[in-house]
Order: C-alpha cells, then structure tokens, then sequence
C-alpha cells in the first residue's frame, strides 16, 4: 500500500493548493457542483439538478452530427453526456488528436486542430443546451490489442520515440483488463514503471493540458480519470491533481474522480473504498460498473451501500453507464434489467443516471427516452434531493417488487419494477395525500387517487410492467 498512500499525500497536497480560490464564489457559483442544501446531488447554474441522459456513443465530440443528437438528448429530458477523450477507430469518422506527416506517422508535437475543434464545439454547444459533460481523460480500450496497432502513442506510428527510448513495445496483444499496458504506469512508484516512461508521461501530460485548455472555461464540466480502470489507484491520483492543480491557476473549481472496474461488488472493492474515506481526492463518485453482473435487488443492495458509506461526507453518486444490452457474458443484462438499473438507482440517491450506448446498453431509444420522460415528470412533484431511500416504510412487499424515497409526512416516490402491491406506513401522518401514476415504459402520467393518512395505506400498480407513484401531502 505504500506506493498508493504516496500518490495519495500527493493528489491532497494538490487538493490543498485549491482552497484559496475554493473560497472565490464569485467565479465558479454557476459551474456544475455539489448542491449547497444536499451534497448528495448537484447543482448547475445556481440551482440543483437531477442528471438523466443517453446516447448512441461515447466520445460524443466525434459524431458528425452531433449537434442534432445533443438536440435530441435535450429534447428528451436529458441534461448530461458522458464524454471519452478517444480517438479509436471504430465508426469510420473519428478524427485523431495529432498531426499526421507525409509520411505517415504522427508528431506528438503538433496536433490535429479539426480534432480539438469537435471538442471545443461539444462544450460550447452542450453549454449552450445546458448539458453537462463528463470527460473520461483515458479509456484503457484504446491503448491494447487491434486498437494499439494504429494509436499515434505507439512507438513505430510516430516520430517522437522508440522502443527504447519510451519503454513501450509495439505490440499488446492482452486484453485491456488485464493491466499489462506500461501506459498507465507512468507514475513513479507504479508496478510497471521504468525511467524511460517519464518521455511518455510528459507526452500525456501535455495532452491533458490540452483538454484542460478549452474545458477549464467551461462551467458545465465533470472529470473522470479512466473508463473501468483496474490499474493502481496512483495513476488516476496522478491525473486528479495534475487537473485541479491547473483548475488552481486558472481559479475556478472543478470535480473529479475515478471509475474503477470492480465497482460492481463495491464492499469487497479497495478502491472504491479508497475513493470513499477520501473526499479531498474524490470529490464526487461513480460506480457505474455496479450496473454490471448485479440483477434485481442485490443491485439495490450494493448501490445503497455505497450511498450509506458516503453520510460522513456526502457527495454526488454517478453512474455514467447503465448496461443493459442482452445477455452478454459479462452480464450486461437485458433492456429491462437497465430500466430496472435506471429507477434503482434514481429511488436510492443517485445524482446522475446515464444509459450505456448501444453494444453496451439501450442509449437513446424509445425505451430510455421513456424513463427519461417519466423522471423528470416525477421530478415535478417529488424533487429526489429532498428525500431519501426508506424501504422500512414497506410493508407485504415482496422480493425486488417496490422502492421507497420520502421525506416521510410530505412526499414519496414509490418504484414498481412489474406492477405489485404493498402497504405504505403513513401512520404518522393523519392528513390526506394525492397520488398520482407514472407509466415507465410509456413516460405518460396515468391515473389519480387520494390516500388518506393515519395507518397503512395499500398501494397497488396499475398494471404490469414498470410503474412510479409521486405521492404528496394534499
């Protein structure tokens, strides 16, 4: 651990360096941040928000058309993308970040201004729409296999190293998971690191100061490390500070944090425990992988468990991808597990639900678009930041059948998964309530009743399928 716990003086040091201008409201009180009345959710532009979104990739800020897919993520009810800095070659248009020589080969050098022009046009149209983006600086998938053969960071592609000079080979055949990359071992202290990295790493360095160059003056950013790391935590640390150091000089704040692979059983995960006991390193969470392998109710389990651990210091829970794509052998689980995935989270404190592009999960189709239309009409009538997840108010509530938020006395928000029934305790409260039905799969608001007080109230779905009650104080 002494290696991690290195790294870990270092990114607080830097965290440190952040306090002056922390106090500077005046420049960032509009930036996307933890809200001031619950730091459990955010807040952008003065006032809190709920984040929903979908979409059909994930390094958004290459697709052509990008500018009528951000208009449909809008238009849906979404306010947030999930963004990676990739430039691997996989649809045909992507664009690379560097400049490409007669000859063939890459200068690290030089960039590729149509590149960091998609970037730049990203921010500004996301801002415009009130979107947040949140930035994965590197996505381990595009440094190994078929993918490092034509990556401009591999020695024989460019210009600006060898073999020999920068410690990489030409060749990594292992698949991503497995960690065998020197890539993301450039930390001194790291189990592949060798001197002849620090080449490499300033290579790096210089292009995330290059992200930072057009992101820092935008107010609507989010900064993930990695996609599904399973390398040391040192490597991200590394990243973190080196980013809010930059934010320090620039003097606005910003948020950052990691997303580890074996999030999906967070209890038995160092990291993410590692990420949890240190706020002033990881100033906001996500445990999208908890959305992977992990069905029904034990989903809720482990996702809850990781909201119960944040009470002494309580910070945003994202989930940038929720899967949902069939029945991988990964256990992406189907459409309707997502969908599932989705409102668990939602009813247990998550600040931010994303759904997975397709290959991975259902992006933006009918069915996202769906539940997206049904949280924000739930929003209307119970705002998820004033409440919190209170199964113990269930009662004749079977095996993963109904989820529970209230700020009991004033307003609930109860989750069917496929219809049901179940007793609400309201025998505190004598007064009347109105409840009205929310179809998930439609998004349409459905029928209207009224809940008397005093005693156990039977709640019963309309029907099969996915079903949310807002029920409020009349």
């Amino acid at each position: 651990m002494r290696r991690i716990e290195v790294a870990l003086v270092c990114a607080v040091a830097a965290a440190a360096l952040c306090a002056p201008w922390a106090r500077a409201a005046g420049a960032n009180e509009n930036r996307i941040q933890p809200y001031s009345k619950n730091p459990r959710y955010w807040q952008y532009r003065g006032e809190p928000v709920l984040l929903l979104g979908g979409s059909k990739d994930d390094n958004l800020f290459q697709l052509p058309d990008l500018k009528a897919h951000l208009d449909e993520i809008k238009e849906a009810g979404g306010n947030v993308i999930r963004n990676t800095m990739s430039d691997r070659q996989d649809g045909g248009f992507e664009l690379r970040a560097f400049r490409r020589l007669p000859g063939g080969k890459y200068d690290l050098n030089q960039w590729n201004d149509a590149y960091w022009k998609r970037f730049a046009d990203c921010l500004t149209w996301c801002e415009e729409r009130e979107i947040v983006v949140q930035i994965e600086v590197w996505d381990r998938f595009d440094y190994s296999q078929t993918q490092w053969e034509t990556s401009p960071w591999q020695p024989a592609n460019n210009v600006n190293y060898t073999s020999g000079q920068s410690g990489l080979a030409n060749a990594y055949p292992e698949p991503a998971w497995r960690d065998r990359q020197p890539f993301f071992h450039t930390i001194p202290g790291m189990r592949w690191y060798r001197r002849q990295l620090d080449v490499l790493r300033a290579y790096q360095e210089k292009f995330v100061a290059k992200v930072l160059s057009y992101s820092l003056g935008h107010g609507n950013v989010l900064y993930c490390m990695d996609n599904e790391t399973s390398t040391e935590p040192a490597w991200g640390m590394h990243w973190m500070a080196f980013i809010t150091g930059k934010a320090a000089q620039a003097g606005v704040n910003v948020y950052v944090t990691d997303m580890f692979d074996d999030g999906w059983r967070p209890a038995a995960s160092g990291k993410v425990r590692l990420a949890i006991d240190h706020p002033e390193t990881y100033t906001f969470i996500d445990i999208s992988q908890v959305n992977s392998r992990v069905f029904d109710e034990e989903h809720w389990r482990r996702f809850l468990w990781v909201v119960q651990q944040l009470e002494k210091s309580p910070r945003p829970v994202n989930n940038t991808k929720i899967y949902s794509a069939g029945e991988t052998i990964w256990g992406s689980g189907t459409p309707k597990d997502g969908v599932e995935r989705f409102w668990r989270n939602l009813i247990g404190g998550a600040a931010s639900c994303r759904f997975h592009r397709p290959g991975g999960g259902i992006g933006l189709n009918e069915t996202a678009k769906a539940c997206i239309a049904a949280a924000r009409k739930l929003e209307t009538r119970v705002r998820l930041w004033e409440v919190a997840p209170r199964l113990d108010l269930l009662s004749e509530r079977s095996e993963d059948e109904a989820y529970l938020a209230a700020d009991p006395g004033e307003r609930y928000a109860l989750y069917f998964t496929d219809g049901g029934s179940v007793r609400l305790d309201l025998s505190a409260h004598p007064h009347a309530f109105t409840l009205k039905w929310i179809n998930v799969s439609t998004g349409e608001w459905g029928g209207e009743a009224v809940i008397q007080g005093g005693g156990l109230a039977a709640v019963t779905a309309p029907g099969e399928g996915g079903y949310v009650a807002a029920i409020v104080r009349k």
